[in-house]
């Protein structure tokens, strides 16, 4: 049987807050489909129709697109008018890093978000080809939050080497390499804060994550699916749907931006 209609829940007349911004719905009087024009207040957004017949999603007239969610259906009528040159300059970007022969691709698994230590570094080159795939030890305890994403134990990370021993080869991997990662900021402070450990200094750890130039994938990608925020004034973070495993996790922003170009 095919999945009820939800849409059949929706009056003709409806208000949603989305991102902290009130849309009114108003259901055109000339037909009973599930379609509905959206205003911003009384500005027009556009209309959206629900439509079911390859599972839920959302068509958005003038855009031609289609979103699972009526929330990212409203994001994507409220873009700026420079998304298009946005949009366009993404594409150029992911064509410019996947043809790029000094790429390497990065992922960090770590033990907690709050001041982190890594639990797993993943390396690929631009084709997806694994060049290193290690766990640590990362010296500290694992918060069970993080263990039951990345699935990395206490008792597993308690056999596993030290980031340390591992600082030479990642040193020569990384070297005049252009580094591409999802959330940059968050990788590489994982791994200053590892190098601080190592060198016991902080100027020598900058200069070592200086090795390589460092390019960041997720406010571009973010700005390619052009879901728009308005409480925000930017575009929304998206995530690629990760599983967690560091080299996989290389592998799928791979894939993604060859989607993108």
């Amino acid at each position: 049987m095919p999945p009820p209609d939800p849409s059949l829940r929706l009056e003709h007349l409806f208000t949603r807050t989305v991102d902290a911004r009130a849309v009114n719905f108003v259901r055109p009087g000339d037909t009973d489909r599930p379609t509905w024009a959206a205003y911003d207040e009384t500005h027009y957004l556009g209309t959206v129709h629900a439509q079911f017949d390859d599972g839920r999603h959302w068509h958005v007239q003038s855009l031609r697109e289609q979103h699972r969610h009526l929330d990212d259906a409203i994001r994507a009528l409220r873009r700026p008018a420079s998304w298009q040159a946005e949009h366009e300059r993404v594409r150029r970007w992911a064509s410019s890093i996947l043809t790029d022969p000094r790429l390497i691709v990065l992922d960090v698994q770590t033990t907690n978000l709050t001041d982190p230590w890594a639990v797993q570094i993943g390396l690929t080159d631009r084709h997806g080809n694994a060049l290193f795939n290690e766990r640590l030890n990362p010296l500290a305890d694992i918060a069970p939050t993080a263990t039951s994403l990345h699935g990395i134990t206490q008792q597993q990370a308690a056999t596993a080497p030290p980031f340390g021993a591992f600082v030479p080869l990642l040193a020569q991997l990384l070297w005049s390499r252009r580094c591409l990662t999802y959330n940059a900021g968050f990788d590489r402070r994982v791994l200053e804060r590892e190098l601080r450990r190592y060198f016991h200094s902080a100027t020598r750890s900058r200069a070592w994550l200086g090795q390589c130039t460092w390019a960041e994938a997720m406010r571009p990608y973010a700005a390619w699916k052009g879901l728009w925020s308005a409480c925000r004034n930017a575009y929304r973070y998206q995530p690629l749907g990760s599983t967690y495993e560091a080299v996989t996790n290389c592998q799928r922003l791979l894939t993604t931006l060859e989607q993108i170009r």
